[in-house]
């Protein structure tokens, strides 16, 4: 949407400095939930497909359904905050996710579980995009790079707890239990909102681009449709074509829309700076090949490498603590070499961990699957950072907003396609994967992170078009607050 001046702008009373202090701690609940969320459920998937008598394989639903959900409903966030407030739209997020997480939790198949995955999103969606429009309205330029540090700290926690708190619960208790833990969360988070957090609206309504909406959530969901039933052979080739060739249709009325709405859904107009472009695209190219790596490891590990689902846990966890470490560090290697130098650096050595992940086996010794874990995040820390921060190289302040709904439209889109693109390519290595043996498994998931990780290494030439003073306009304080 359209960004607001200060005078369009409304609120309740000032904030209070008690409501101004626990502002930070009530998004940053929000962005722990959504980041536990999604990691805890990646250690359980291999548990959770035996208990609902799946395939493993089959679970991709379950995770690209949720980020599927996001790509779709991020886009109307601000529209939502700015017309009905930001501590309604903020607490109803919460709720949302909250009774998503419950229904998850009592799931008795796949299909309900889809479907509750699908609320989860729908709430997630508004609860980061709100609060930080919420901490933007609230805190002065010298205070926000603070408060927003603090805020990305449970985003780097999550990741790093997930795994082991996912394989702990699954080891000892009912998977359902990795949903329930949600609840005293958001209820909670539910409560203080309600108490302390501004509420911020806007003066000016102005109207939703409700055709946009209809064309671009239903072209992406149907693209999301054809890459998760590819290779099934539930439809025919003449049917998956029909398919693709609507989603593209409608994707394509969507564009047409874009240049004849005064306020578009999402501002397709920005395409045309380089760094943005450069930065969207990349991110696109790249997660399809690294996207899926977190659904693909856990199946390697455990059904094909029989590790328990804590062992499994603890494999993960030092992408996280690498992430960690290396954040500090970032804006300066930045500075040093450039964004093209690093990105296309960084890309290439991503696509080289892929294939370096395709020789772990039944003698890989736990050690040095710790230590491909720990490098890879920190290649993954530098490539999300750096792609995140070069959006904003030539973004001025006006278009920030949509500049911003954009990149996380497309952050999500390309983790969604990233599952299924990982799913896909196992299953084109693993024709009977329902009937699969473990070391079947080993060598069709071997096969598919080998080709996940050519294609990541073909994605470097999205970064080539980059000059090599592009993102020199970015502050080292700016790649700080977005480093997480």
């Amino acid at each position: 949407m359209l960004p607001t001046t200060a005078a369009d702008e409304a609120s309740d009373p000032a904030p209070s400095a008690t409501a101004k202090r626990l502002l930070p701690w009530l998004v940053a609940v929000g962005f722990f939930m959504e980041s536990l969320d999604t990691t805890i459920l990646n250690t359980a998937v291999p548990t959770i497909a035996h208990a609902l008598s799946v395939p493993p394989l089959s679970m991709k639903a379950v995770l690209a359904s949720y980020t599927l959900s996001l790509a779709v409903f991020i886009p109307i966030s601000g529209w939502m905050a700015n017309r009905f407030g930001t501590r309604r739209v903020f607490a109803s997020a919460i709720g949302t996710f909250t009774v998503g997480s419950f229904l998850c939790g009592v799931s008795t198949n796949i299909h309900w579980l889809v479907a509750a995955r699908i609320l989860q999103g729908c709430g997630g969606a508004m609860m980061l995009p709100v609060g930080r429009l919420t901490m933007v309205r609230t805190f002065a330029k010298s205070e926000l790079i603070r408060a927003m540090s603090f805020v990305s700290i449970p985003g780097l926690i999550g990741p790093m707890l997930g795994p082991l708190l996912g394989g702990a619960i699954v080891g000892w208790f009912h998977w359902s239990v990795i949903f329930f833990v949600n609840i005293p969360i958001g209820v909670a988070g539910l409560i203080m909102v309600y108490r302390h957090l501004p509420n911020y609206r806007s003066l000016v309504k102005q109207p939703l681009d409700l055709v946009g909406l209809v064309l671009f959530g239903t072209g992406i969901s149907l693209l999301s449709y054809v890459l998760e039933v590819f290779g099934e052979h539930s439809l025919s080739g003449r049917e998956i074509c029909a398919l693709l060739a609507m989603s593209f249709a409608l994707l394509g009325a969507y564009g047409v829309n874009t240049r004849r709405t005064a306020q578009p859904l999402l501002h397709l107009g920005l395409l045309r700076l380089r760094t943005f472009r450069v930065s969207i695209t990349g991110n696109l190219c790249t997660r399809i090949g690294i996207g899926g790596l977190p659904f693909l490891l856990p199946l390697l590990y455990q059904v094909g490498l029989k590790f328990t689902a804590i062992q499994s846990g603890l494999m993960l966890m030092p992408q996280a603590l690498a992430a960690m470490s290396l954040k500090p560090t970032l804006p300066r290697i930045l500075k040093m070499f450039g964004y093209r130098r690093v990105l296309i650096f960084n890309t290439l050595m991503l696509g080289v961990m892929l294939i370096l992940f395709s020789t772990i086996g039944t003698g890989t010794p736990a050690w040095l699957i710790a230590v491909l874990s720990f490098c890879y995040g920190c290649f993954t820390s530098t490539q999300y950072t750096s792609m995140n921060t070069l959006a904003y190289a030539d973004v001025d302040s006006d278009a920030a907003s949509a500049a911003s709904t954009i990149a996380s439209t497309a952050q999500q889109l390309a983790v969604s396609f990233g599952v299924a693109a990982a799913s896909l390519t196992a299953e084109f290595f693993i024709p009977d994967y329902t009937r699969a043996s473990a070391p079947q498994m080993i060598h069709g998931i071997h096969l598919a992170l080998r080709l996940l990780g050519g294609l990541t290494i073909v994605s470097t030439i999205v970064f080539s078009a980059l000059r090599p003073d592009d993102g020199d306009a970015v502050s080292s304080h700016r790649a700080e607050a977005a480093a997480g």
